[in-house]
């Protein structure tokens, strides 16, 4: 480690999950920022896209007298922003910022980035156009406040996240070269199109062309601007060794540092908080399994999830489903198992029927139509979880001990059938699993751990090499987190020992599932974000080092 590391006097970071809650890179943000907001006091500015324009957003807590004769001077240019804070622990100062504008000077920009660069954008499509007019305006955020507030003397960093965000980091790079870049790629995106078109990743990675790739999936705009952003920052970074040999197979560029993903405890309750909100959240998913099967949930029950992205193959909710359907005809089982699928679908609305039966209480004996899921959707019929219950004859008919519902919406709170957000639901869990075949780092699993809520996952994900590697070993559930071994092929293999590790949790006895709980709590702390940032110390070093050599050439 650096001794005299470099510190910047001002830190820009830039996502288009700034004040928009979309995925994991919500939750990086936006639990870091209280642990950067104590180090750099309103030194750090997060910028965002205003895409909330017409309605009210409950993360972003506008202020008009913030930075108000810069705001004044940027619009007079065209830049249009709003300023104020990110509703979130710490509450860090927020720019959301109007690109529409920029769509008219599209052609114009991408022929830039093409002569300055080689970004090839001549098969952009779908959010390529989106993103990029994003990424352009954040950027010009970013050089009118530096040049109106800050200027050459002060040392700042400027941190753009994802594909979404390279062509701004580029634009910097150009035109304000007093200011460090850094990249950080969460998944690249050709590794994403590879394993998510059902190509073998891990096996071929070596022999892999990431440009030739890009061609072959129709993803040459994409790959091309996550390329050029990784070889021409001054510190490129990802999020975890997985994805860090992935970059340097496919983008040909290995991180200068690793980040990996941290978690603040203040999302978590303590004490009787926590024994009661626990009680709460098995009250509700309990009460919504038995008004839509109509079959008994005791508080023996155990409650299996998971959660993410609707990625079927990539986050392995086709491996979850197997594992389901061979747990049917396990006779080892000691205790009834619910296991909940809650990831977002293109939903349509909550049932009816089931709202109904929750508005009017009491408990049911009798399934409603279709008791596997708990809300509408657009063309159920080209669902593939629906399918695979289907295909598979898994009814939560009342002789099975087994039952799966499928959650297919954002749970924020407004879903219309639970009306709690994720985290107040996560505590009610017994076990999570999140048996991935492509995941870079793996939020989803801490988030879990963070929780008390011990869980299993696969050796493909960031997070779990992280955990064999803290616990010294094969991580496994007895530890808080059982790793299993996937690879290319063994997906089989793989569902058949998820399902043999919910049949061994539920025959554990409660001193037992007590130690296992506190011990998937304790590997959690060393997630923390404060054990985490000093990563984030060592890119801002090496790119302010990298920045310092170029502007004294």
């Amino acid at each position: 480690m650096r001794e005299n590391r470099l510190v910047p006097d001002f830190i820009f970071e830039s996502s288009w999950e700034v004040c928009n809650k979309m995925g994991g890179i919500y939750t990086v943000l936006s639990t870091r920022a209280k642990t950067l907001q104590e180090k750099f006091p309103d030194r750090l500015l997060f910028i965002g896209p205003d895409v909330w324009q017409e309605k009210e957003n409950p993360l972003f807590l506008e202020d008009g007298e913030m930075w108000r004769p810069w705001v004044e001077m940027a619009a007079e240019s065209g830049l249009h922003v709003r300023t104020g804070r990110w509703n979130i622990p710490g509450k860090p100062c927020v720019v959301l910022v109007s690109f529409q504008p920029y769509y008219e000077f599209k052609n114009d920009i991408y022929g830039s980035v093409w002569k300055d660069f080689g970004v090839d954008s001549l098969r952009a499509y779908g959010d390529y156009d989106e993103a990029s007019m994003f990424s352009i305006a954040a950027a010009l955020v970013v050089e009118s406040f530096f040049h109106y507030y800050l200027g050459a003397k002060k040392k700042v960093v400027f941190q753009a996240h994802e594909w979404m965000t390279c062509l701004g980091a580029l634009y910097i790079k150009k035109h304000v070269p007093e200011i460090a870049t850094i990249f950080t790629t969460h998944a690249t995106s050709i590794g994403r199109s590879i394993a998510g078109n059902n190509k073998p990743l891990y096996d071929y990675l070596w022999a892999y062309n990431g440009t030739q790739m890009a061609t072959e999936l129709n993803m040459e705009a994409k790959h091309s601007i996550e390329r050029q952003a990784a070889h021409n920052v001054d510190c490129f970074t990802t999020v975890s060794d997985v994805t860090g040999r992935e970059c340097a197979e496919l983008l040909d560029k290995q991180p200068d540092v690793i980040l990996p993903n941290g978690f603040e405890a203040d999302f978590v309750p303590v004490g009787a908080a926590f024994a009661k909100r626990r009680r709460e959240a098995r009250a509700k998913i309990l009460q919504v399994a038995n008004a839509l099967t109509g079959a008994e949930f005791t508080d023996d029950t155990l409650i299996v999830a998971t959660s993410g992205r609707y990625e079927y193959r990539n986050k392995g909710i086709d491996v979850f489903l197997e594992a389901a359907y061979r747990s049917l005809y396990d006779n080892d089982l000691q205790r009834p198992v619910l296991m909940l699928i809650q990831v977002p679908a293109w939903v349509e609305s909550p049932r009816i029927d089931l709202q109904e039966r929750l508005k009017q209480g009491g408990t049911y004996s009798e399934p409603l139509p279709d008791p596997v899921i708990t809300h509408n959707l657009h063309e159920p019929w080209n669902d593939p979880v629906l399918n695979f219950l289907r295909s598979h004859g898994m009814k939560n008919d009342g002789q099975s001990r087994v039952k799966v519902i499928f959650v297919p919406c954002y749970l924020d709170g407004n879903d219309g059938i639970f009306q709690m957000p994720y985290y107040d639901l996560l505590i009610g869990d017994d076990l999570a699993a999140y048996p991935s075949y492509y995941e870079p780092w793996g939020y989803t699993p801490l988030e879990a751990i963070a929780f008390h809520v011990p869980c299993i996952t696969t050796s493909l994900s960031g997070f779990g090499m992280w955990a064999s590697k803290c616990v010294g070993h094969d991580s496994k559930l007895e530890d808080g987190v059982e790793v299993i071994t996937r690879n290319d092929y063994n997906a089989q293999d793989v569902a058949e020992q998820l399902s043999a590790a919910i049949s061994r949790y539920s025959a554990f006895d409660k001193k037992t599932v007590d130690k296992v709980r506190m011990n998937a709590a304790k590997l959690a702390e060393k997630a923390l974000w404060k054990n985490f940032i000093t990563y984030y110390y060592e890119a801002y070093d090496f790119a302010l080092r990298k920045a310092k050599e170029r502007t004294i050439k």
